[in-house]
């Protein structure tokens, strides 16, 4: 297998998401596509860009609460989501439509 192009690889965002600048344009492009599981997900992406452990302990979550949470099949809690969006860091601003 030759994976000199990433051939025969997963490719995963959160290996390039390595500044706060690609964090957030990330999550704004996400919040844009306003999809639930979708956001659910690409929280999941930056936490594991970030560190789990630490984004769940800075969110006062269990760490394997936060992976189920926000797992492909989990559901978080409005508190969760705030939890997990003040320990990233990026702010969550409303404009008008």
């Amino acid at each position: 297998m030759n994976d000199t192009f990433g051939i025969g690889t997963k490719w995963d965002a959160a290996e390039h998401l390595d500044s706060e600048e690609a964090i957030a344009a990330f999550l704004a492009e996400v919040m844009e596509i306003g999809d639930q599981k979708f956001i659910v997900r690409a929280l999941n992406t930056v936490a594991r860009a970030r560190e789990m452990t630490q984004i769940a302990k800075d969110a006062g979550i269990a760490r394997q609460a936060l992976y189920k949470s926000l797992s492909d099949d989990g559901n978080p809690t409005i508190s969760t989501l705030l939890g997990v969006m003040k320990s990233l860091g990026p702010k969550i601003s409303v404009n008008p439509a």
